[in-house]
């Protein structure tokens, strides 16, 4: 009589372990967070922020700004109306072309991120370029405001491995978004607002643009119809946990439990 020995590796352990622990959460939830780092463990895939896991009815609003400024005073008067604060994620080239207004933006109490110096595809680029577009933009930033920036989003919304870890080593959140408005793809204003405020919900992290042509009108309706729902429109920072935390496979961060 034959005996048949069945050899497994780690990875075919792990696998196996996977699949027993997603059979035992549907009858245990809180087994869920083990499941998420399982499955990490298994991709090696980083994950940035795209919303966060909270009690609060909080939502953050934050604007790309890559092109022009002719929309940027009318922006900052409408969230000064409704005495909010967000987060203007900058690239480098607009820093430089525009400083006056990274200056004004600063100084209306707005948070800054890092949006890169260039712009690129920055999947294409190595560590140390990938660290060199932060460094320089940092520079420009903390020189102009004195902020120093520690949120980034990647341009195109384009990451990997790479990206992120490049990003952590400089102390930076690797930050995108839940609900975008698709101003960039000249929508109408009505059209800005039905996506918005259908897809609210707390712990949300919302894309606009400076320069897009309906933004300044659909946020004359968006903000205070967040406001009279509840929610609390805050700067990124302010949303988002800064320790004690991990982010789900589906960019969802969390606080961990009883810390």
């Amino acid at each position: 009589m034959r005996v048949y020995v069945l050899k497994l590796n780690f990875t075919h352990v792990l696998l196996l372990a996977v699949f027993l622990l997603l059979t035992f959460s549907v009858y245990h939830e809180g087994i869920q967070p083990m499941i998420i780092q399982v499955f990490n463990a298994v991709s090696n895939r980083l994950v940035p922020i795209y919303a966060v896991d909270t009690p609060a009815k909080k939502i953050a609003v934050s604007f790309d700004a890559t092109w022009g400024t002719d929309l940027t005073e009318e922006i900052l008067a409408i969230l000064r109306e409704h005495e909010v604060k967000t987060t203007f994620f900058l690239a480098g080239y607009w820093v430089d072309k525009y400083p006056h207004y990274v200056i004004r933006i600063a100084e209306e109490g707005h948070e800054i991120g890092n949006h890169s110096y260039s712009h690129p595809h920055m999947n294409s680029l190595a560590f140390d370029a990938v660290v060199n577009e932060l460094e320089r933009n940092h520079a420009m930033i903390r020189e102009l405001t004195g902020q120093d920036p520690f949120l980034f989003r990647p341009p195109f919304g384009e990451y990997n491995n790479t990206v992120i870890k490049a990003a952590d080593s400089l102390g930076y959140y690797t930050i995108q978004w839940s609900i975008d408005s698709l101003d960039w793809k000249n929508t109408t204003a009505d059209q800005i607002y039905q996506r918005v405020i259908s897809q609210a919900q707390p712990g949300a992290i919302v894309l606009f643009h400076n320069a897009a042509k309906e933004t300044p009108r659909a946020l004359r309706r968006i903000l205070p119809e967040l406001i009279a729902q509840g929610y609390e429109i805050v700067p990124v920072s302010e949303l988002i946990y800064r320790e004690n935390y991990y982010i789900d496979s589906n960019g969802i961060q969390h606080l961990r439990k009883g810390e």
